[in-house]
């Protein structure tokens, strides 16, 4: 059932969350493999069992958001199926075979003094997590902090808080039957936004870091207003460069998976940029695939010029990420002239070069700084699932501490061991 706390009283209810939170990582950190493996597993397996049930939960929420207008991408992302529910379940047991960070020796070396020093991986604490519409994000960062030994506080969006509560509850579940506290994996059943601004205080030194996976303004609120570090998430700028050397048609089944596969993931490409000493040929080749796929085009007058049917593109369509079937093309000065164009408007999650000279893919992945970058692959396998993680938290398009695909190796810090046999500085 879901809390709806007073809203004098929110502030209060999520200082208790983190100070059991703080508890609970005191537990879980000290937890064996086994064990946190074994709730992995039982949620997994309830959520199978309660399928009928996350269902009906789920179309609670998908009912209240068309209601609501949200936009076909929203939808696809909130909409959970029985494949859906089957990915997720795959997806823990993934996380549950995955090697245990926690007590990784990252690095050790010796010193003249006989000093024998080494970097071991430790859990971060206790963690935040804010995010819209994706119920499976609720069980993909619990499992990931679960297994990096972190504790966490949930807090998804209203439009899919039935989804993730229903969700939450076979992760709570879980912990119970493996014998680990409960408030390991806590969820926010409030959709009072104050709940949010109490994470972003840090719940009186309780959370540790706090990790937002939604739109722009979410992020941006969070960036702004955070008190504790942020692990930052940007949108998808995701940008596909075709070289003057790729294979054509190669190309149209990259892009063309890459954009359309599911348009409303943060790795489906938003931007096309096509050599010019192949554009009369690529423009139009490329944007029949794309439009034969029900994509619809815009771009700058070299791409038009190639093809009345893209539209003219304005200033604001390179840097929007559409989350829709919507592409903008742009024809660029070679391989230096894509690295300068991403350079300028990429949000440094992922980009794609398609090209079959080495040395140009060599040359675009050393340009290109982004979190991801691609050779003749499309950009839909930018997910920490396809990288063998299991899952993730996101894309983390920041520099510093995590980037790219935030797995249970990206959720951990490190500690510095030393041991010695009686040495004394002199």
């Amino acid at each position: 059932m879901l809390q709806k706390p007073e809203l004098d009283n929110v502030d209060e209810m999520m200082h208790e969350m983190g100070a059991e939170a703080r508890k609970a990582f005191g537990v879980l950190s000290q937890s064996s493999t086994d064990n946190k493996n074994r709730a992995i597993l039982a949620a997994a397996r309830l959520i199978g069992e309660r399928e009928d049930a996350i269902l009906e939960a789920n179309a609670k929420d998908m009912a209240a958001a068309r209601d609501k207008g949200l936009t076909g991408a929203m939808l696809d992302r909130l909409e959970l199926t029985p494949e859906r529910l089957a990915g997720i379940r795959d997806s823990l047991e993934q996380i549950a075979a995955l090697k245990d960070p926690v007590g990784d020796v990252i690095a050790g070396w010796d010193r003249p003094n006989g000093l024998k020093i080494e970097r071991v991986r430790t859990p971060l604490g206790v963690i935040g997590v804010v995010y819209e519409s994706r119920p499976n994000v609720t069980v993909d960062a619990g499992a990931l902090c679960l297994k990096s030994g972190n504790a966490v506080i949930l807090r998804g969006g209203s439009e899919s808080i039935n989804s993730s509560v229903a969700l939450h509850r076979c992760l709570a579940d879980g912990l119970e039957e493996a014998g680990l506290p409960a408030a390991a994996v806590s969820y926010v059943n409030t959709t009072d936004r104050a709940a949010v601004g109490a994470m972003l205080s840090g719940l009186g030194g309780n959370l540790d870091v706090i990790i937002p996976r939604g739109g722009k303004s979410l992020v941006a609120r969070v960036q702004d207003e955070a008190r504790i570090p942020v692990i930052g998430h940007l949108d998808g700028l995701v940008h596909v460069y075709v070289d003057k050397a790729a294979d054509l048609e190669k190309a149209a089944k990259i892009i063309v998976n890459a954009k359309m596969r599911r348009t409303g993931v943060c790795g489906a490409a938003e931007k096309l940029l096509i050599d010019k000493a192949i554009a009369e040929k690529a423009v139009p080749a490329l944007t029949t695939s794309l439009t034969e796929a029900g994509c619809a085009l815009r771009g700058d007058d070299a791409s038009r010029s190639l093809d009345d049917r893209v539209t003219p593109a304005e200033t604001e369509d390179w840097v929007t990420e559409y989350l829709a079937p919507v592409i903008t093309v742009g024809v660029v000065d070679g391989v230096e002239g894509a690295i300068k164009h991403i350079a300028a408007h990429s949000s440094g999650h992922t980009e794609s070069i398609i090209t079959e000279d080495q040395a140009t893919a060599d040359r675009f992945i050393q340009g290109v700084d982004s979190a991801i970058v691609m050779h003749n692959a499309s950009t839909q396998f930018a997910d920490g699932g396809e990288f063998g993680m299991g899952a993730e938290i996101g894309i983390a398009t920041g520099r510093i501490h995590a980037r790219g695909p935030v797995g249970v190796e990206q959720l951990t810090t490190f500690k510095y061991v030393v041991r010695g046999t009686g040495q004394t500085r002199s």
